[in-house]
């Protein structure tokens, strides 16, 4: 869309690097890019009109803070770093954001053990502030909120991460970098000498590339000739919000403890940065990579799946977690029962439906979900398999991580 104040388009198509994807890691790569290399000639292609129009325009808001993820993974390390340093970024160019804090509620006696075990996970991450307490306190910070205990992460927090894409974007092109939207991937041409990537809008050489494509990085690896070790399978997360008049029930964020073998948080409220509130999401099987509602198939991506052996297996493991979530998805009362454990005022009648995201989870030819970030260099090309939540938080951080992990971008 030429409209577009961070598209700069340039005639000749010969380029220093060039980056698949303008979601919120493909934009901070390019970012940290035209920051340590200011020469290098950079392009990212974008597929859809705008940037962050799928995961990075589609998630929660929140500014995560690494209490959940296991200590000296990836996620541990920059999580923590790239929340201040989101906070950071927020404060320096004007974008709405707040660090409200959230509490992780305890409401069965068999989750006090693993609310501790998060508690020691956080301060081993090298969190502050951390602090479990009991029901009293709990209602002091959300009144109408019940809970056994609950942890307290004060340097929790929320923004608008389509916002800081377009920011990303801005500054990009203010570097003299290029954002080229409407220009899908189609096909990748390798040689000795360059790297030819064909799109919907032209033919685009590089010595460079990387990979950023999210929901589609395994296909844009195999289109580069490569083989990647995970699949992705598309989890659709739905959301609920509380009526405008019911928004005084949640002051910030109020999570559950986690199943800490599945993935996904759980059911929860959270309070964004307009001043909404949603409750959810759940996480059931996505129809499509970019299936946003229950209706939606893409044939390609269906058949994709259900071949996967890693499907199957993922499924024979965690059928009874999946049986639950799609079951909410169904049935409004079990997801407003869930959502009752943490806030027994809620009421189906305060609930009316609101988004959804599509989360790529990376699975494994054994079944296992891929936990932590994953970067896979191959020749003067570098895929980023597998970058879930916190990615958005942490994705300045992951940017330098990247960038130090492409040693071919300083050759």
């Amino acid at each position: 869309m030429g409209s577009l104040p961070y598209l700069n388009l340039m005639t000749d198509s010969g380029y220093n690097v060039i980056i698949i994807g303008g979601g919120v890691v493909g934009l901070a790569v390019a970012l940290e890019i035209t920051r340590r290399f200011p020469r290098l000639r950079l392009l990212v292609l974008e597929k859809e009109d705008g940037v962050a129009r799928h995961q990075s325009g589609h998630n929660s808001g929140v500014i995560h803070s690494g209490v959940y993820y296991k200590p000296g993974s990836l996620k541990a390390r920059l999580s923590v770093a790239g929340a201040a340093a989101m906070v950071e970024f927020c404060r320096e160019h004007g974008i709405p954001h707040k660090v409200c804090g959230k509490v992780i509620v305890a409401t069965r006696a068999d989750e006090l053990p693993r609310l501790e075990d998060l508690r020691r996970r956080g301060e081993a991450n090298g969190l502050t502030g951390l602090r479990l307490i009991g029901p009293e306190e709990l209602r002091e910070l959300e009144p109408h909120a019940s809970g056994l205990r609950a942890l307290l992460v004060p340097s929790t927090g929320i923004t608008d991460y389509a916002v800081v894409c377009e920011k990303y974007a801005e500054l990009i092109s203010a570097s003299g970098g290029t954002v080229l939207t409407a220009a899908a991937a189609t096909g990748i041409r390798r040689s000795t000498n360059e790297i030819v990537v064909e799109t919907s809008r032209g033919a685009f050489a590089t010595s460079a590339l990387i990979n950023c494509a999210g929901l589609f990085s395994d296909r844009i690896s195999r289109m580069a000739g490569d083989r990647p070790s995970a699949r992705i399978i598309p989890f659709r997360g739905e959301y609920y919000d509380l009526v405008a008049d019911r928004a005084s029930l949640v002051r910030a964020l109020i999570y559950p403890v986690p199943d800490p073998r599945f993935p996904f948080l759980g059911v929860h409220f959270t309070r964004r940065i307009t001043g909404k509130v949603d409750a959810g999401p759940n996480a059931v099987l996505a129809f499509a990579r970019e299936g946003y509602r229950a209706t939606d198939l893409n044939l390609r991506d269906f058949v994709s799946a259900l071949a996967f052996p890693g499907f199957w297996r993922m499924a024979a493991r965690y059928w009874r977690n999946g049986f639950a979530e799609w079951y909410r998805s169904l049935s409004k009362p079990a997801f407003v029962h869930a959502l009752q454990r943490m806030l027994p005022e809620v009421r189906e009648n305060d609930l009316i439906p609101g988004g959804s995201g599509v989360r790529a989870q990376a699975v494994k030819p054994n079944g296992d979900l891929v936990d932590d970030f994953q970067f896979v260099p191959s020749g003067r090309v570098l895929h980023v398999l597998n970058v879930p939540s916190p990615a958005a938080t942490a994705s300045l951080t992951i940017a330098r991580t990247i960038v130090d992990t492409a040693t071919f971008l300083s050759e």
